[in-house]
């Protein structure tokens, strides 16, 4: 095998599909990247047997072949390599040679044949959006998901739910403290489709999207021929020339339309930006050990916002526009941030019932719901 490369190109491509290489594994091939120019296309593929990613590059078929090569020493190499041509080739004893400029290196492969390749899966429904508004909705839920997924529940929290309902993308994700929801109206009409999308996938995904709202993704949800079950078993991301494979999560997703209420005894309107940077300065206070909230206090025309801790303690008191009673209220000052950080609006309403039920945050069309339990404090 024999290619020429662009060193930009060699180093996107690269970049792309490591995010598949595995953190930890017994398994050295799933280490590497496979380099697959045995047609008249070069491509380049990572696959951890859960998450997979395979790109097409740009680059000049001199001698054609394959190769697997350690990623982590094939990424260092490119990525310090000149900003020049990058010639790169292999023998029949599974070496590569990577020349540029004056560097030159040889580093051992493996063969291409012990790779193995991305599930062949038939891509059955799929929908299409912008490559912008995949990133914005995946961003505006993905830190609401569970990080550890020992038990069957943490696994189901550990992913999001993609829900398609007719012209409707609805994307759900919680924890034990938490609810985020997004709604984003699609171009066109589809058939219902309700699947659990890992975090660790959405999270490379959004790493890998880099266009703009005129550039767009197709979302496949697929079946592959060993799944035996009724749901479908993997979702796959296309957009320009790369590729994402990832298995889906298996089992019943939390019924959280249950979980939403109606029912709120305070309103409050509220500039996001000010609570939000009010908020930040009473973290100032918060020694992380302690896990000490803010508390909330909510009159007519004034929200006051508290926190003690044994670094000191702050107090700050912002306009809003209140309706019902006065309250108090403890919150994780985290998840309040999280929330407002991911809310583009100027204003925000905020619903409270009482100190000891969940506060949501959302807008009149419910087009964005963040639902977030209130937490006990000593005055």
């Amino acid at each position: 095998m024999k290619l020429i490369f662009k060193k930009s190109d060699l180093n996107e491509a690269v970049s792309i599909v490591s995010k598949a290489i595995p953190t930890r594994t017994t398994m050295s091939i799933l280490e590497c990247i496979f380099i697959d120019a045995t047609t008249d296309r070069i491509t380049f593929t990572a696959n951890d047997m859960e998450l997979g990613i395979e790109t097409q590059v740009e680059g000049e078929i001199i001698e054609r072949g394959q190769i697997a090569i350690n990623s982590k020493i094939f990424s260092e190499i490119v990525r310090k390599l000149p900003e020049n041509e990058v010639i790169i080739s292999t023998d029949e004893n599974y070496y590569m040679n990577i020349v540029s400029e004056n560097a030159k290196f040889n580093i051992a492969g493996k063969s291409g044949d012990d790779f193995t390749r991305l599930p062949a899966v038939e891509k059955e429904k799929f929908i299409y959006l912008s490559q912008l508004t995949l990133k914005e909705i995946i961003r505006q839920t993905i830190f609401s998901i569970s990080l550890n997924d020992e038990s069957s529940t943490g696994k189901l929290m550990s992913g999001e739910l993609f829900e398609i309902n007719n012209n409707k993308l609805k994307v759900t994700s919680l924890d034990t403290h938490r609810i985020s929801i997004r709604k984003v109206e699609l171009k066109e009409s589809f058939e219902n489709v309700s699947v659990i999308v890992p975090g660790k996938t959405l999270n490379e995904v959004i790493k890998v999207l880099n266009g703009g709202n005129d550039d767009e993704v197709r979302i496949f949800f697929t079946r592959n021929s060993e799944f035996s079950g009724n749901g479908y078993s993997h979702i796959v991301f296309e957009f320009g020339s790369t590729v994402v494979v990832s298995r889906l999560i298996e089992g019943k997703y939390f019924n959280v339309s249950q979980m939403i209420s109606s029912d709120y005894d305070v309103k409050l309107n509220v500039n996001r930006r000010e609570l939000l940077e009010c908020i930040d300065r009473a973290t100032l206070m918060a020694n992380e050990s302690d896990k000490k909230p803010i508390i909330v206090s909510v009159t007519d025309g004034n929200v006051e916002i508290q926190i003690k801790s044994n670094l000191g303690s702050m107090d700050e008191n912002i306009e809003a526009t209140k309706e019902g009673k006065d309250i108090m209220i403890g919150f994780n000052p985290k998840f309040v941030m999280d929330a407002l950080k991911a809310i583009d609006d100027e204003d925000v309403d905020i619903y409270m019932l009482n100190a000891k039920s969940p506060c949501f945050i959302k807008d009149k069309d419910e087009n964005y719901v963040y639902i977030i339990l209130p937490v006990n404090f000593n005055v």
